[in-house]
C-alpha cells in the first residue's frame, strides 16, 4: 500500500512524540467520505468498535462514485446507483442495529469542490444529525493526488465551523451544533491511535460490500487477489498498531475544542 492508497497509509517520520489513544465511545459519529468505500478504508474499524459499544454511526458521501471503474464503456448512472447500494450495505455491516443515516450529496465523481455551496450542504447535515464526533479525510496530506479527497477533507473541517456558529447559513432554520471532536484519517502527522484489533474482520467485511471496487481500488480481480488485499489491510493495521502495543490500529489527527 503506497502513500496514495486509501484510508490508512503508513505515515512518514513524524515529530509527534505524545499520542492519545482510544477515546471514549461517543454517542454518535458522522464519517464524511469523498466516495463510497472511503469511510470503510479510513475509519471502518473504529466505527465498528464504537457501534459495538452503542454509538450511532452515520455516513455522508460527497460524490456519486461514478468514475470508480477501469471500464471505459460502463453505464455511469448504473454504477453510481450500484455504489449507493454497496455503501448502505457496508454501513449495515459496520454498525448493525446502530447504523444511522447514510446520506449522499451526489456531486460528480472527480468534480467535487469545497466552495460555499458545498460547505453549506455539509454544515446542514452536521446540524441535522448532531454527531458528537466527525471523521474525515485530512485535507492537508502532502502529495495527495485525488482532488476529491482533499476537497472532502476541507468540507468536513469547514463544515464544522459553519455548523457550530449560529450566524452561518441562517437560512437552514436548523439549530447550530458543535461536535466534540474531529478525527482525520490519512494524516501525515497523526497523533491519535485506536485499537481496532478486535474488529478487523468487520472492517474487511464492510470493505467487501463494495464489490464494484474489487478490481479498481482493491486490485482484486479474483479470489486469490482478494485474499492478498485482506492480507495487505491486516498487515498495514498491524504496522500502525505496533508502536502503540496494539495488534491492529487505525491512526488519526485528533482535533478537539472545536
Amino acid at each position: 500500500m503506497a502513500s496514495n492508497d486509501p484510508g490508512q497509509p503508513l505515515h512518514p517520520s513524524t515529530s509527534v512524540t505524545e499520542w492519545s489513544r482510544n477515546m471514549p465511545t461517543p454517542s454518535s459519529a458522522l464519517a464524511i467520505g469523498a466516495h463510497p468505500d472511503d469511510v470503510e478504508f479510513g475509519c471502518g474499524g473504529l466505527l465498528a468498535k464504537w457501534a459495538a459499544d452503542g454509538c450511532v454511526v452515520h455516513h455522508l458521501v460527497c460524490t456519486d462514485g461514478s468514475k470508480g471503474t477501469w471500464n471505459a464503456d460502463v453505464d455511469v448512472a448504473a454504477l453510481a446507483a450500484r455504489r449507493q447500494v454497496e455503501q448502505r450495505e457496508a454501513a449495515r455491516r459496520i454498525a448493525g442495529n446502530r447504523a444511522g443515516e447514510v446520506r449522499f450529496l451526489g456531486f460528480v465523481d472527480g468534480e467535487l469542490d469545497s466552495g460555499l455551496e458545498e460547505r453549506g450542504q455539509v454544515a446542514l447535515v452536521i446540524r441535522q444529525l448532531r454527531p458528537s464526533v466527525v471523521l474525515g479525510h485530512d485535507p492537508w496530506k502532502r502529495y495527495r493526488l485525488h482532488p476529491d479527497h482533499r476537497h472532502a477533507g476541507l468540507l468536513a473541517c469547514e463544515g464544522i465551523v459553519a455548523a457550530r456558529d449560529p450566524h452561518f447559513y441562517k437560512e437552514h432554520l436548523v439549530p447550530h451544533h458543535r461536535p466534540d471532536a474531529l478525527l482525520l484519517w490519512e494524516a501525515d502527522e497523526p497523533d491519535h491511535a485506536e485499537d481496532v484489533s478486535a474488529v478487523v474482520d468487520l472492517k474487511l467485511d464492510a470493505l467487501e460490500a463494495h464489490v464494484s471496487q474489487f478490481e479498481s481500488t482493491m486490485k482484486a480481480g479474483d479470489d486469490s487477489e482478494l485474499e492478498e488485499f485482506r492480507q495487505r489491510v491486516q498487515t498495514r493495521l498491524a504496522e500502525l498498531g505496533a508502536p502503540h502495543d496494539m495488534a491492529g490500529a487505525e491512526v488519526f489527527k485528533l482535533i478537539e475544542h472545536l
